[in-house]
């Protein structure tokens, strides 16, 4: 069985990998920008729409607002680019968000940001992926039609992709982020040259719709509320900044110098995608409505149910390159693979923070151990399983799923620069030298603007998306905050029960003699064999023990005990319910009871079969045993093995799969190393 599931394990994952070359799984800052900002950058895909979207709700003629909304969003990437940067620095140990709340503003508050950021790359995966087979869907009709069960096959895939490792999923996911990167960038070059130095006119394939207002006419505080929430879903393009603060440990040497430098290329390609996709939707005159069927009109009648509502990048592109051309297929091939591929950044992120929260005892302790290919594969699979149970609830509709979004991203934002200017003033009073005290200055002034206007951001977005599911992901962060509370005091508990005393307690103290108790069904060879074990240990009294669960079959056993004339005594246990469990329990608490200070031990004979189907057919009393009797104080159990036949099969079957090596798992040694070949001199 063993050999059956290693094949496909090395042919999807590959072969191990030894600890000590973990060093050569760390990234360069070329594979570093697709591993850990492929979310951020994938984000102008359906960011510019969902600001669109909401605009939507006053009538085309809202959409006038969208640059001042988009300039909004600039200004608070960069802040927030800079604000990280300055974080990478003085926390490269990987902990990020949660380290920096965790040290300067308490656990809970580390325990708050830590809620929230697992929160947001379980959405980061449902969201990406989803709006990734919304993309395909427009060019490919069974996606849409069965959209739920796409999204789950595509995180299947993205699951064993990142299983084979970090370095090797990234060389993977380098190459389409890059293309959808020079796309973006191509289509926002050749619009600007058509529209401003030709002088085409450029029009999206919804231009010459017409949209139905929900709300004609708003002003003053309805017109105010409408643009927050539509600039709280535009800060959708921030999602993801954060990972790289949390992946500093897989960067090359330097780190912190490798990780900030990457945070501003990031930054960069990220506002300047964000705002040429909204500059082209303007021009192009793309319309988008949160209810198509109903409230985008053409020719003054509503599209129907069977319209499907392009994303705006693919409207944009249609404008541009022209519907169907080559350009037009491949930015739109790259925006869909590069929105599966965004999911990545949760991949990187949630299983890191996983591992390093596990180490601080508030998850469970296999979340922190390295699986074959060096990756943290406990985490990785549970990310996967979080993110198929919200995309299968919700049918895989981004829509939707962007309502829960970005709500927890902003909450670590906030406490982590908090955190970061409470950072700075600790060290501002013990640092003399000026020339670093004008430097944390600096850096305490970017971490206060970006403290302050990430919480602006986030009150505006608990306020104006609140009742449209941001509940749902403060539920989830609350859910979070509490299991992980309970697991640590569970871990805090326990060290502190077995934590071992300086003085001597009576732990320490040296059984008055030990009572062992051999567990007799038969008088076969595993019996003896038990029995010969147990007087070699010496113990302080030895007796046989057995249950009277058939009167023909102890009497049997009685007979042929005096018979070998077995020097040992012979307990029969009545049992008039037939039950062997309780009895032995049962007499077992009893000799406590009597003797505190005498420990049991409780020897069990075992057969030792070799195929799983015999394994149903033997030991299942000893099973039940040992289960109960591990709750009673003062037992020791042991069990004393008896190898049948099929064990031997089971051992030659051990030894071939020792001997056996799966496909990938053997390399040649390195040149220098290789036996010599002779020369073919005499």
């Amino acid at each position: 069985m063993s050999k059956l599931t290693d094949v496909p394990k090395r042919i999807l994952i590959g072969r191990a990998l030894r600890s000590d070359r973990l060093g050569e799984t760390l990234l360069p800052k070329r594979i570093a920008l697709p591993v850990f900002a492929s979310d951020p950058l994938s984000s102008v895909a359906y960011a510019p729409g969902e600001v669109l979207l909401v605009l939507s709700i006053a009538g085309a003629s809202a959409y006038h607002f969208s640059p001042w909304i988009a300039a909004a969003v600039v200004v608070l990437m960069f802040t927030v680019v800079a604000s990280y940067r300055q974080n990478v620095r003085a926390y490269p140990s990987g902990g990020g968000d949660y380290e920096v709340a965790n040290t300067n503003l308490g656990p809970k508050a580390g325990l708050t940001v830590a809620s929230a950021l697992l929160v947001d790359y379980v959405l980061t995966v449902a969201v990406s992926i989803s709006s990734g087979v919304e993309n395909l869907g427009s060019a490919i009709p069974f996606v849409v039609e069965n959209k739920v069960l796409c999204a789950i096959g595509i995180i299947v895939l993205l699951t064993l992709m990142n299983l084979r490792g970090v370095k090797e999923s990234g060389k993977l996911f380098a190459i389409p982020t890059y293309v959808f990167v020079a796309g973006v960038f191509i289509m926002i070059a050749w619009g600007a040259y058509k529209g401003i130095v030709l002088g085409d006119t450029m029009q999206a394939p919804t231009a010459d719709f017409e949209i139905k207002a929900e709300h004609e006419g708003l002003a003053g505080f309805a017109l105010v509320f409408l643009l927050l929430r539509a600039f709280s879903s535009g800060c959708a393009a921030l999602t993801g900044v954060e990972a790289i603060s949390n992946g500093v440990p897989a960067f090359r040497k330097p780190k912190s110098k490798n990780a900030a430098t990457t945070l501003a290329m990031m930054g960069l390609l990220a506002v300047t995608m964000f705002c040429g996709i909204i500059g082209l939707a303007m021009a192009t005159d793309v319309k988008m409505a949160e209810t198509p069927a109903h409230d985008l009109l053409r020719n003054g009648v509503p599209v129907g149910d069977d319209y499907v509502q392009n994303p705006v990048i693919s409207q944009v592109a249609a404008a541009v390159f022209g519907d169907g051309t080559f350009f037009f297929v491949l930015l739109a091939a790259a925006t869909a693979l590069v929105l599966f591929l965004a999911a990545n950044t949760a991949y990187n992120g949630f299983p890191l923070l996983g591992s390093i929260l596990a180490q601080d005892r508030y998850l469970p302790r296999q979340l922190h151990t390295r699986g074959d290919r060096l990756a943290f594969s406990n985490g990785i699979v549970l990310l996967a399983g979080a993110a198929i149970l919200l995309v299968w609830v919700y049918g895989a509709d981004s829509t939707k799923l962007i309502q829960l979004y970005i709500v927890g991203v902003f909450v670590s934002f906030t406490l982590s620069q908090t955190g970061m200017v409470r950072h700075w003033n600790r060290h501002l009073k013990t640092e003399t030298d000026p020339a670093a005290r004008r430097h944390m200055i600096r850096s305490r002034a970017i971490n206060t603007f970006g403290a302050f206007f990430t919480g602006l951001v986030l009150v505006v977005v608990l306020v104006t998306k609140f009742t449209h599911g941001a509940w749902v992901a403060l539920l989830g962060m609350v859910i979070f905050y509490v299991t992980m509370s309970a697991i640590r005091r569970h871990y805090d508990g326990v060290s502190e029960e077995i934590a071992a005393a300086e003085e001597r307690p009576d732990e320490y103290v040296r059984p008055s003699r030990v009572r062992s108790v051999v567990l007799v069904s038969k008088l076969h060879k595993p019996t003896l064999r038990a029995l010969a074990y147990a007087k070699l240990l010496h113990s302080g009294e030895l007796e046989a023990l057995t249950v009277n669960v058939d009167a023909a079959e102890t009497k049997a056993l009685k007979e042929e005990w005096e018979r070998r004339a077995i020097n040992v005594p012979l307990k029969i246990l009545d049992s008039p319910y037939r039950e062997i469990t309780r009895p032995v329990i049962d007499y077992v608490k009893n000799i406590r009871r009597d003797s505190p200070r005498d420990a049991v031990s409780v020897y069990i004979p075992e057969y030792v079969v070799g195929h799983w189907y015999e394994q149903l057919l033997h030991n299942q009393s000893a099973l039940r045993l040992k289960g109960r009797l591990l709750f009673t104080p003062g037992v020791m159990v042991t069990s004393v093995p008896y190898q049948l036949r099929s064990s031997e099969a089971a051992k030659k079957r051990a030894k071939k799969r020792q001997e056996w090596n799966a496909p990938g798992s053997v390399r040649r040694g390195p040149v220098d190393r290789r036996p010599k070949e002779p020369s073919g001199k005499s």
